[in-house]
């Protein structure tokens, strides 16, 4: 335990891997229930969703719904991991930027997630994933498929 404490780093990638697990389920699933809640209250928001790219409120809330469903699952399970959390990072960044202006105060939980799917993006998702069964990563080479 003393050790833990007092180690600088995770320097098994065993553990830090399960750490980017924990992180993507636990992200990943709190995203998707706003994703499902737009999804299921989709007629009453459609027609007043934000519209901060200039698409219309429809394609608008179904961009979003994309990103915080369809992209939330592929981000837990780890499928194309990377490719599925852009339309993440653009969503939550859409959001704290355009629909809240920036402001921390209003905008904190997409200031939240955006700084963890960023991380994550850079991170990658870790040796739990799906990607890493399909792109087995060899260390002398960059993918050996």
């Amino acid at each position: 335990m003393m050790r833990f404490l007092l180690s600088p780093s995770l320097s098994d990638p065993k553990y830090f891997s399960l750490l980017v697990l924990g992180l993507r389920l636990l992200f990943g699933i709190l995203l998707m229930t706003h994703g499902i809640d737009k999804l299921s209250h989709y007629s009453e928001l459609s027609a007043t969703f934000p519209d901060p790219l200039g698409i219309g409120s429809q394609w608008s809330l179904r961009l979003a719904i994309f990103g915080e469903v369809v992209c939330s699952v592929a981000f837990i399970v780890g499928f194309l991991f990377r490719l599925s959390v852009i339309p993440m990072i653009i969503t939550m960044l859409t959001a704290f930027a355009q629909v809240h202006h920036g402001r921390i105060a209003e905008g904190e939980l997409a200031f939240v997630y955006l700084a963890v799917f960023i991380l994550l993006f850079v991170s990658g998702p870790g040796r739990y994933a799906v990607d890493s069964l399909l792109f087995r990563v060899n260390k002398d080479k960059a993918f050996n498929l």
